[in-house]
């Protein structure tokens, strides 16, 4: 087990250097400041168990430290030093955020007692930091505890022990993937493999031979045999990602597979037994993509035996800040800076804001806003242009006493969009700049004016 830092704050080198001396003999590692600021300064750059600090200072006093400790959201514990006859100023210290205090001329055993009884409270205090991040995060790795996102832990839970297929809908960014790896991960199949391929992202000639492999000679280029998707996923679970974006006639070879089990390499006639588990997301309405020949209605209930429906992070509002923080403290851990949290004036704005890029789109923020900041507290000054101009039409809050008004606004605002695209030739970027709001703004809008709305 390493050995606890700690941090001894102090103007004169000679109280410094005989805690020093009692610390190391307790078994610590010390670290020395002269004043506040430079213990702060020791405090970005090095993690720290406990600080022990004088009062009394040039530059930044003990106060002021732990003033300082506490606004830049360092949880560490402080225990203050005193003489005889102050120690009411160790008590107001207390008040502060001070765990504790010791009273100068330092008597050994006193000094042990309430570095052990501080590392205790820190310690504690980091695993009720850890049980609240876990309680946050939900379910599995998830990250939410809302009404709605238990709904889906539930289901997860439900369909993992099967070997039923499972279609999973949801917008762009909502986590289908998590969703998929979730079921996987509780299934009997955990063991084996859980193989993901995104279908929009391959043509349709190569997604084929990803899928079912391909034996030497099959085509120009295949000169080894080259084992497919599926029977990688032999005895596991096969994710097929935007499976309304496969080719029509591919979605009826994948069909026959399925009912099957069984496939054929690209240039074989042998038949090979295959035991895999689907699971198919698409981002469309699959009923939709099916009037449009996007998804063999065949297909459709082959895959459609359980569905899981995503919310998107508009519907789950109280799971946004949980997220934000999240994220925060994860990229801010990659940078190697501290995280400081979130003003409230930009957590107000980020609760607020529509999110049409739902959860992934604010990872990314969060990851932009981290790396602007540096690590220190993130304000409206680190968030884009679009989290301030663009906020959703209802938040949940009571509808206006004015009936009829938010249905006449909406209606101006889709025929202002459409003469707009009118104007632009249907240019989506010019038809934002005309009406002066971002394009992501634009499309928000337009799904939810013209596509079903939420």
């Amino acid at each position: 087990m390493p050995k606890p830092y700690i941090l001894v704050v102090d103007d004169e080198a000679k109280m410094r250097r005989l805690l020093e001396i009692m610390l190391t003999q307790m078994g610590y590692e010390v670290l020395q400041a002269g004043d506040g600021e430079e213990a702060l300064a020791v405090c970005a750059e090095q993690a720290i168990d406990l600080v022990i600090t004088d009062l009394r200072m040039p530059k930044l006093d003990g106060i002021g430290l732990l003033k300082q400790l506490r606004e830049q959201l360092y949880e560490l514990p402080v225990i203050v030093v005193t003489a005889y006859g102050t120690v009411e100023s160790a008590v107001d210290a207390m008040k502060y955020g001070a765990s504790d205090y010791i009273v100068r001329p330092f008597e050994f055993d006193a000094v042990e007692a309430a570095v052990k009884r501080a590392l205790k409270l820190g310690k504690m205090q980091q695993e009720n930091r850890f049980l609240r991040q876990q309680l946050a995060e939900g379910w599995h790795g998830f990250i939410g505890s809302s009404a709605i996102m238990k709904s889906i832990y539930q289901q997860i839970q439900q369909v993992a022990a099967t070997k039923t297929s499972v279609l999973i809908q949801g917008e762009t960014g909502t986590g289908k993937e998590l969703v998929a790896r979730a079921i996987h991960n509780n299934s009997p199949r955990a063991k084996n493999l859980f193989v993901s391929i995104n279908c929009a992202a391959i043509p349709a000639d190569i997604l084929e031979s990803e899928l079912f492999g391909y034996n030497k000679g099959a085509f120009t280029g295949a000169i080894k045999d080259r084992i497919g998707k599926f029977e990688l996923a032999d005895g596991g679970t096969l994710f097929l990602d935007e499976i309304t974006e496969m080719d029509f006639n591919l979605q009826a070879k994948l069909l026959r597979v399925l009912q099957e089990r069984t496939l054929e390499r690209l240039g074989s006639n042998r038949t090979i037994a295959v035991d895999v588990r689907v699971i198919a997301a698409s981002n469309r309405n699959p009923r939709q993509a099916i009037i449009d020949q996007k998804l063999r209605e065949d297909l459709f209930y082959r895959l459609n035996v359980f569905t899981i429906q995503l919310p998107p992070l508009r519907e789950r509002r109280d799971d946004i800040l949980p997220l934000a923080h999240f994220f925060v403290d994860k990229h801010a851990r990659e940078f190697g800076f501290n995280a400081h949290g979130i003003e409230d004036d930009a957590e107000h704005c980020l609760t607020a804001y529509a999110w049409p890029g739902n959860v992934r789109e604010l990872e990314n923020m969060m990851e932009r806003a981290v790396v602007l900041s540096q690590g220190k507290v993130i304000g409206i000054r680190h968030l884009p242009a679009d989290v301030l101009e663009d906020q959703p039409e209802t938040t949940g809050q009571a509808p206006s006493p004015i009936t009829g008004l938010n249905e006449q606004v909406e209606q101006l605002e889709k025929q202002l969009i459409q003469q707009a695209l009118s104007q632009t030739g249907d240019n989506k970027s010019k038809a934002a700049q005309l009406l002066g709001i971002s394009e992501r703004s634009l499309w928000y809008k337009l799904k939810k004016y013209f596509n079903g709305g939420d």
